[in-house]
Order: structure tokens, then C-alpha cells, then sequence
């Protein structure tokens, strides 16, 4: 089961990489998911000492006060025998150390890098892989030790801001919690365990370790709280002797340290009989075995997450869009194929699958009617005007039967007033077209993809609508126009005449203008008026559809296409310029899903083999 914790080690080191740990996100991030142990302890408590006698190497900074200012998330990896020790850091990728005092520089140097060489703490935490065949496979996250009170250099909530960093990690449910207090201190002042207590109450995730037990005062000792006896936890404490200072300064081997813990607690009478548990050995082999099972628990909820998450990213990675072609006849063809998803979609418009197309109908049934209602006839074939056009279409010599002359002015004179109408209906529909353009765009997700694409389809389809909008305004205006032109014989030759109705035609000048016979003239050209209405009601919505409804339909982006053949493929290129977050933001969800894909294949591996 080894292979499992190498497994998850695998999988944070990926997820870290990739900025895939959560700190920003209040979502749930595979990181999280992942079970951790997290060393907790009040400053000078003894937490480097245990975490050098794990590995056995001296490899941490030491001094006085705040010592460790940014998280070490340490992963250890064991090798076979005989194979040479090294330690790797994520932010130096390329570069092996098989010098652990370098180590111990390079660590104190990154840290320096970013808070600077004060005594500030940061939370980005530092990725440290050591490989030894004197390890178990385990990942441990050291964190900057507890403290009561701010020193020279420190802000005042320095205190704080370090007991929200630790709590930042141990409040995580999968995070294991490794409480470092020292033997010579008084434990109902232990900074790891008060803390350890209000984020984990029932014991479930907390590994007691007492230090310095070698340096109580003399006439004590731990045994009671080895046993359980003074504070009990869930798990049992778990009691390290570690190198003392002139240890350290004379260099003692971490190898020789370790035998000498091993004999100490066999010798001692008072921890005689808890020897088999005790140690820096002990501690690590018991951890690894209980974080090798709290994965296997975790399992289903790492699959759960794994692929919930791949799913949103492939989601998410569909919405962008595909990464862009690199010749021109593949940045063509992708412009081509985006031109006909955005085509479809404004066709749909037209056609009543998507909304929009029916306030094109609106023009014609209500619009259209209503202006040709406000047209005011009245004016034009007032008593007043009807006398003075049918007095100056007569000139010198007064119109004998019927005033044809006055007729046709009376008539050209109200139908031209129609031109308006037929002219507001044609705006209308362009204006509505228009729109069902932008509407069009920004429902066509590939066109979000590429801004400079998406402004020249948009200019493109606006021009061509503006050229249809022309030729519809000549095609409807010609319509009044012939109306005017050419009056229909059949009404008029189906009017009574004045000889007919007795009408006296050798009436004085005074008595063909009197207001009746006026009257009746006004009445027969508004019936005429009103028949041309009715007919261009019809007619006008029929030159509209076809010269701009159709043509938008059948050849919106023909004049593009014809252009785009003629165009560079530097061009082309900028069409299809990103912007650079969505570039920056796909290849990231890329390398995530590629990430997640692999950690499901790992996790699935491991899953089917238990």
C-alpha cells in the first residue's frame, strides 16, 4: 500500500503545479480532497527536530523566535536500499540536491524571496520532495510555530495571523493533526493541543507527541501522560527524544540519534514498558500506516470529486471553444464554420425557433395599418384645396364633363403622402433585423471566442442589411410610385357623370365649383384612396420580405465570404485573435483536466486492486 501515499504525493505535487489547492476558492478542490497531516506546535516546542529525526537528515533552518515563516508541505518517498538520497523543491523543477545543508539554504532563501529578510510569515507554502531509502512514504506540512506575543520586527498581529494559517489547514476534515508539546512544559498550556482541540473536539484526526522528555526536571517523568492518564487522546501519545543543542552543534549522525533514542526509552524504567511505541521511528511508521488508511476511506469521495470536476471542465473547455487551427485553410474553414453557426442561428430568428422574427409580422399587422389610418386625407381634399387644384388643372378653359386633370392632382397629391408610411415600414423591418443581428452574435458562443471575428460579422451582416434596406426602399417606393402614375380606368368609368344625373353642362363657371359638386369630387377620390390603400397594405409587406426578410435569409454573409477568399492569412490570424485571458484560461483548464484525467486513471487503478 505504499504505492497509494506515493499516489497522493504524486497528485498534490500535479495540483500544486497547476495552483489547484483551493486557498482562493470556497469550492472543493482535489487538493482538499486529499488526506495531509499537518505539524502543530507552539515556537521552540521541538517540531524541526522530530521532522529531521523522520527523515534523518538535518535539512530545516534553526535560530531563535520564528523560524519557520511560510508552510513546508514535506513529501517523503522511499527508495530501495542502497539508492542515493536527494531532495527535489517544486520551484526548482530541474534541479536535484544531494546536499541537505543546501537544502536547508535554498529553503531559508525562498522564504526570504517572499516576505523579504524580516521577520513577517507568509502563507504560500514551500513544495519539498525527499527521496531516502530511510523514509516511509509520507507527506507532513510543517507549519510556522504558535506563539503568544509579537517580537521586535513583527506586526502586533503577527499572533493572529499565524493561529489563522495553522487553523487554515487543520480545519480541513481529510487534514491529520500532528501536536508537537514539549515534556517540560506544563500540557494544559500547550499551544497544539488547545488548538487541536477546538477544530477536532472528538480526538478523530489528533496524534499526540510529547518532546523532551529528556529534560524534565529530575524526580518527574511523562509516564502518565504516555499512558493516557493526564490527557487522554483517541490515538496514544507517542514520546520522541530528540538531538540535543550540542548534539546538534558536534553534528551528530541522525542515524546514530535514532539508536540512541531506541535506547533511551529501553533503559529508562519509567518508559520501559512503552518502548515499543516510542520514538521518531515509531511516530513515522505509525503515521504512514494510518495515513495510508484514512485514504483508502477517502477513496470513494476522491472518485466522487475527480469526476464532477472533470465534468465541469470539459464543460467549461466546450464553452471556449477548440485552441485555433495553424494554417490558413484551417483558420478558413473555422471562421467558415462559425459563419454558418451564427447564420443558423439569425435564421432561426426569422423563422420562429428562436424569438425575434415575430415583431417583423407586427410591422405589417399593426404598424403599417396604423400609419396608413393616421394619414390625413382630410387635408388634402378639403373644400378649399379641391377648388383650388381643380381650378388651376383647368387653366384657361373649365373642364367640360368631368375634371379628369383635378382628379389625377387630387389623387397624386394624397397618395404620394403614402410614401411615408412605406418608407417607416422599411426602416422598421431593418431596424428589427438589426437587432436580430447583435441578438444573433452574442448567441453564437464561438463568436465570443474571437472578438475581432465577431465585430466583422457584425459589420458585415449590418452592411448587407443596409444595401437589402436600400433596394427594399426603392422596390416599396416604386409600388406608391405606379399607383401614382397610372390611375385604375374601372373606378372612374364605373362613376355616374354629370350628364347623366341631368347636369346641365353649359352651367356657369359659379355653378360647376358650387360646394356640392365639389363635395362629391373629394368623396369619389377618397373612396379611390382609400381602395390604393388597401391594396398597398398589402403589397408594401410583400416588397419588404422580399427585397430584405429573404435576402437576409438567403445571402446575409455572401459579400464576407467572397471578400474572406480573398483575404491574407495574416488576416485571418487576427480574426481569430483571443483574448489573451480566454487563451490563458483554456490552456489552464487543459492542463487541469489532464491533471484530473490521470488522477482518476490512478485512483480507479487503485480502487479495482483493493
Amino acid at each position: 500500500m505504499e504505492n497509494l501515499i506515493s499516489l497522493v504525493n504524486k497528485i498534490q505535487r500535479a495540483c500544486t503545479a497547476l495552483g489547484d489547492h483551493g486557498e482562493a476558492s470556497a469550492l472543493p478542490t482535489l487538493w482538499d480532497s486529499l488526506p495531509a497531516i499537518a505539524v502543530v506546535g507552539g515556537q521552540s516546542s521541538g517540531k524541526s527536530s522530530v521532522l529531521e529525526s523522520i527523515v534523518g537528515k538535518d535539512f530545516l533552518p534553526r535560530g531563535s523566535g520564528i523560524v519557520t515563516r511560510r508552510p513546508l508541505v514535506l513529501q517523503l518517498h522511499k527508495l530501495d536500499e542502497g539508492a542515493r538520497e536527494y531532495a527535489e523543491f517544486l520551484h526548482l523543477p530541474r534541479r536535484r540536491f544531494t546536499d541537505f545543508a543546501a537544502v536547508r539554504k535554498e529553503i531559508q532563501d525562498e522564504t526570504d524571496r517572499e516576505t523579504g529578510r524580516t521577520k513577517q510569515i507568509s502563507s504560500v507554502p514551500i513544495h519539498l520532495s525527499i527521496y531516502s531509502p530511510n523514509v516511509v512514504n509520507l507527506t507532513l506540512i510543517d507549519l510556522p510555530g504558535l506563539t503568544k506575543v509579537a517580537v521586535e520586527g513583527q506586526p502586533d498581529s503577527i499572533v493572529q495571523d499565524i493561529e489563522n494559517m495553522v487553523r487554515s489547514y487543520i480545519e480541513k476534515p481529510n487534514c491529520l493533526i500532528l501536536a508537537i508539546s514539549p515534556a517540560n512544559q506544563d500540557l494544559a498550556t500547550s499551544d497544539a493541543i488547545k488548538i487541536s482541540r477546538e477544530v477536532d473536539p472528538t480526538g478523530e484526526r489528533t496524534f499526540g507527541v510529547l518532546t523532551k522528555i529528556d529534560l524534565m526536571d529530575k524526580g518527574t517523568d511523562a509516564a502518565d501522560i504516555l499512558e493516557g492518564k493526564a490527557y487522554r487522546l483517541k490515538f496514544p501519545w507517542i514520546g520522541v527524544v530528540n538531538r540535543s543543542q550540542a548534539d546538534i552543534n558536534k553534528n551528530v549522525d541522525m542515524i546514530a540519534a535514532r539508536r540512541r533514542e531506541r535506547e533511551y526509552f529501553a533503559n529508562t524504567p519509567e518508559y520501559k514498558h512503552l518502548s515499543h511505541r516510542m520514538g521518531s521511528e515509531h511516530l513515522a511508521k505509525m503515521m504512514s500506516k494510518h495515513l495510508e488508511t484514512v485514504i483508502k476511506s477517502r477513496i470513494p469521495g476522491i472518485q466522487s470529486l475527480i469526476n464532477k470536476t472533470i465534468s465541469e471542465l470539459e464543460s467549461e473547455l466546450s464553452r471556449l471553444g477548440k485552441p485555433i487551427a495553424a494554417d490558413a485553410g484551417g483558420k478558413l474553414y473555422t471562421i467558415m464554420e462559425i459563419c454558418r453557426l451564427f447564420d443558423q442561428i439569425y435564421k432561426e430568428h426569422l423563422d420562429g425557433v428562436r424569438p425575434g422574427g415575430d415583431r417583423i409580422y407586427s410591422v405589417f399587422d399593426n404598424q403599417l395599418p396604423a400609419a396608413l389610418k393616421r394619414l390625413q386625407f382630410d387635408k388634402q381634399l378639403s373644400m378649399d384645396n379641391i377648388r383650388k387644384l381643380i381650378t388651376e388643372a383647368d387653366g384657361y378653359q373649365p373642364h367640360l364633363i368631368a375634371p379628369e386633370q383635378g382628379y389625377r392632382r387630387l389623387i397624386e397629391s394624397s397618395l404620394v403622402t403614402i410614401r411615408g408610411p412605406a418608407e417607416a415600414s422599411v426602416d422598421a423591418v431593418h431596424g428589427i433585423l438589426k437587432d436580430l443581428v447583435h441578438k444573433s452574435i452574442s448567441e453564437t458562443p464561438e463568436l465570443k471566442q474571437y472578438p475581432a471575428l465577431r465585430a466583422e460579422v457584425g459589420n458585415a451582416a449590418i452592411e448587407s442589411l443596409d444595401r437589402m434596406k436600400e433596394e427594399s426602399k426603392k422596390a416599396t417606393l416604386k409600388l406608391v410610385d405606379m399607383e401614382c402614375s397610372y390611375l385604375t380606368v374601372d373606378f372612374f368609368r364605373k362613376l355616374p357623370q354629370d350628364v347623366d344625373k341631368g347636369g346641365n353642362p353649359t352651367h356657369s363657371l359659379f355653378d360647376r365649383y358650387n360646394d356640392s359638386y365639389l363635395r362629391r369630387i373629394g368623396t369619389t377620390v377618397l373612396s379611390y384612396v382609400n381602395m390604393v390603400c388597401a391594396s398597398l397594405r398589402n403589397s408594401i409587406p410583400k416588397s419588404v420580405v422580399y427585397c430584405q426578410v429573404r435576402e437576409a435569409k438567403r445571402s446575409l454573409l455572401d459579400h464576407f465570404f467572397t471578400e474572406l477568399g480573398k483575404m491574407e492569412q495574416k488576416y485571418l490570424s487576427s480574426l481569430l485573435s483571443e483574448d489573451p485571458a480566454v487563451m490563458e484560461r483554456r490552456s489552464a483548464l487543459a492542463k487541469r483536466l489532464e491533471l484530473y484525467r490521470s488522477a482518476q486513471a490512478d485512483i480507479d487503478a487503485v480502487a479495482w486492486s483493493k
